[in-house]
């Protein structure tokens, strides 16, 4: 489903991303590990064209991320179009990114409606279904201040489901989360997982990757330098990088 080819990213001097080859199978699990600064964020985000990389492309489905071929040479794509092509990714970052102004179940059917044409009416059931399946059912009326942040990271996750994504990336989805709170939204992410959704998980739970990962990629200093499934990288790594990263964080 996803094909990251040579993918270089630098903000200004500072090169990023060095190179990244990356393969995602449907209804796989990947998840990324490594040090702060090592690329991960920057890898997701040029996944859907959040961050415009400076060479190599990434392929969902067959089609290439924010560029298309023409003349031999990648011309980047019209603003449209890559809406439309975000719009079969959905992501969930750190901080929620709810709109505050807007109750729960106004979150989930803003885009729906707005990207995809879907009537109000269709939007919102299936937001209240969603919310029923990430434990949330009945909390439509809600304004994200009152909800925990647990909770709001749910509706988020809700919210990116809404879309029917083909992929889901998530962005360190525990990381603002009090320690009581990061396993209810780990139970929803393993459950999208049992479901066979397709993802790609930046996270530092070494526990979520061994159990829920097919493959775990570590990277540093802006490459893979270990790849592969959770029981050779999390247990016997090759890497001497990421031997000192797992030893410092299990």
């Amino acid at each position: 489903m996803v094909r990251v080819r040579g993918l270089r990213k630098s903000f200004g001097a500072h090169l990023v991303l060095d190179g990244i080859d990356l393969d995602v199978r449907q209804g796989e699990v990947t998840v990324l590990l490594g040090p702060s600064g090592s690329g991960k964020s920057t890898l997701l985000r040029s996944i859907n064209h959040l961050e415009r990389p400076d060479d190599g492309f990434v392929e969902v489905n067959g089609e290439i991320i924010g560029y298309r071929y023409r003349g031999g040479r990648l011309h980047e794509v019209r603003p449209h179009t890559i809406t439309r092509q975000r719009a079969r990714i959905g992501m969930v970052f750190q901080q929620f990114n709810l709109f505050p102004h807007m109750t729960v179940l106004e979150n989930l059917v803003e885009a729906p409606v707005a990207v995809r044409g879907t009537s109000r009416k269709a939007a919102a059931a299936r937001a209240t279904d969603l919310l029923e399946r990430v434990g949330l059912a009945g909390r439509e009326g809600a304004y994200p201040r009152t909800l925990s942040g647990g909770q709001q990271q749910r509706v988020a996750i809700a919210r990116a489901l809404a879309m029917d994504p083909d992929l889901l990336l998530f962005d360190e989805p525990t990381s603002a989360l009090d320690p009581e709170l990061v396993g209810e939204v780990l139970a929803v992410i393993k459950d999208l997982a049992e479901s066979g959704m397709t993802m790609i998980v930046v996270t530092h739970e070494i526990g979520f990757a061994r159990e829920v990962a097919d493959t775990v990629v570590f990277l540093d200093g802006g490459r893979i330098v270990e790849s592969g499934p959770p029981a050779d990288v999390l247990s016997r790594p090759g890497n001497e990088r990421a031997r000192a990263f797992l030893a410092a964080v299990l």
